[in-house]
């Protein structure tokens, strides 16, 4: 089976041995940074073309939250059933000089995660798509001994 991003554009892909996966964001003039990426947007009253960049792969877990239940399909496209469906949590990690991004976590027990904890990109199997590719998410997992404290 063949793995493809959820989204095109969302980070590097196909991963390399050499050079870990990366967000892709936008930078505009003045500085700011969006994600995910776009071809332009308006600074300053003035549209402008932005410059690709690739995120910080770490930051920290600025907040996070619980969900209990399945959410609703579409946009909900995870390969599982109100059965198989397995809690999981989300968050927003600040990325350095960039900007807060809202993930998946990969550790599903809130009362291992703690607000300011070290997190680190990482990209992971979600479902399958129509074609029968395996698709393939963003995500941020806590570093390694970085646990609730």
């Amino acid at each position: 089976m063949q793995q493809v991003p959820l989204a095109e554009g969302l980070f590097t892909w196909p991963p390399e041995p050499s050079r870990p996966p990366a967000l892709i964001g936008g930078r505009a003039s003045n500085g700011k940074i969006f994600f995910p990426c776009r071809a332009q947007a308006v600074v300053d009253g003035v549209r402008e073309d932005l410059e690709r960049v690739e995120l910080p792969r770490r930051g920290l877990l600025w907040t996070f939250t619980s969900q209990h239940f399945r959410p609703p399909a579409p946009p909900y496209a995870g390969a599982d059933d109100a059965q198989t469906f397995r809690p999981f949590t989300v968050g927003y990690v600040e990325l350095p000089g960039a900007l807060h991004v809202e993930a998946r976590l990969t550790e599903p027990d809130p009362a291992k995660l703690r607000i300011g904890q070290e997190m680190e990109l990482v990209i992971e199997p979600f479902g399958v798509d129509t074609e029968g590719n395996q698709t393939m998410v963003y995500a941020f997992a806590p570093v390694a001994g970085e646990g609730s404290k």
